[in-house]
């Protein structure tokens, strides 16, 4: 059962949603890889697609885009059903799904230019500035003439987000995008992502990077078991989790039964006092340790991140960058 944090659906215009699934549907023989999943992507979003390998992330990612059939349930990309309007809407999407392959014996620009040129949509007379811009974007531009088989993973990744960039797209679908890159890259990335977001694309992101989707993302969907756990808006989604609120100060005496009588449920901290904020704002917490005459050395608001709260609710582990 797919637990939704954001609006109902339904309540949406189709055209606010780049994305949307109702009950999409995957079936690999006996096993069910995809579970009734019902994705809600608002145009303009980052959207961090989470879960670890196996729960059904890749092959969702690969009905969205034609490359597989559901076995049951409907699809919406760019308001146009699919797969019956491929054509029109792929055009306007840009993809790198599970690593980029390209020709080992040509240069990365020969490959960029093999591909540019094969898009009906794209105009020759501006390819070689629309490589050069896309080589330039991803940081590769004086790697453009290095033959693709001497290329690093990282610099094949940067590559495969180049051909992604060659034309202007209303959504991005990046699985896995930081793969192979070091931390330099992967910031860049990051940067990139906030661009395309800036310039008014949607950009889908299936990573197993929470820290790094936690910087970016508006939105979150997690996966497990081919199933939806959980999503909507970032802050929504952790929000729902109990944040905890600490209290330094010497004057804990003083301090309690103000914060007693403001509702909260107290427990002692080494540097003063911690209790769940619930819906109380930091802001009233201050007021009332100053307002009974109780120094406040500090007051630190700890939230749960998104390793937190998908490990509550998968039960697994996950490679974190932090």
């Amino acid at each position: 059962m797919t637990a939704l944090v954001t609006a109902d659906p339904d309540r949406i215009v189709r055209t606010d949603l780049a994305v949307r699934t109702d009950g999409l549907t995957r079936r690999f023989g006996k096993q069910v890889a995809v579970d009734s999943v019902d994705l809600v992507v608002p145009r303009g979003a980052v959207y961090g697609f989470l879960g670890p390998n196996g729960s059904g992330k890749t092959t969702t990612i690969r009905m969205l885009l034609g490359l597989l059939s559901p076995d049951a349930g409907d699809i919406e990309v760019l308001g146009a059903a699919m797969p019956q309007g491929l054509a029109s809407v792929l055009p306007r999407v840009g993809a790198l799904i599970e690593g980029p392959a390209f020709h080992p014996y040509l240069t990365g620009r020969a490959n960029l230019r093999r591909l540019d040129a094969c898009d009906r949509t794209a105009d020759p007379r501006t390819s070689k500035d629309r490589i050069d811009a896309a080589l330039v974007r991803v940081g590769l531009l004086a790697a453009g003439e290095k033959k693709y088989r001497h290329y690093s993973l990282g610099m094949k990744q940067r590559l495969g987000l180049a051909a992604a960039l060659l034309q202007p797209r209303d959504l991005l679908v990046l699985d896995e995008p930081t793969n192979g890159l070091d931390p330099q890259g992967t910031r860049e990335v990051r940067h990139l992502v906030r661009e395309l977001a800036a310039d008014g694309a949607t950009v889908l992101v299936s990573s197993h990077l929470l820290a790094e989707v936690e910087q970016v993302a508006t939105h979150v969907g997690i996966m497990a078991g081919g199933a939806l756990l959980r999503q909507g808006e970032l802050h929504e989604v952790l929000g729902g989790e109990t944040a905890v609120v600490r209290i330094a100060t010497p004057d804990v005496d003083l301090a309690r039964p103000a914060l007693a009588a403001l509702g909260l449920e107290l427990q002692d901290d080494p540097e003063g006092l911690v209790a769940d904020l619930g819906g109380f704002a930091p802001e009233d917490v201050a007021a009332a340790v100053v307002g009974a005459g109780a120094r406040l050395r500090g007051l630190r608001v700890e939230r749960p991140h998104l390793e937190e709260l998908f490990v509550s609710l998968t039960g697994e582990g996950f490679d974190v960058l932090r």
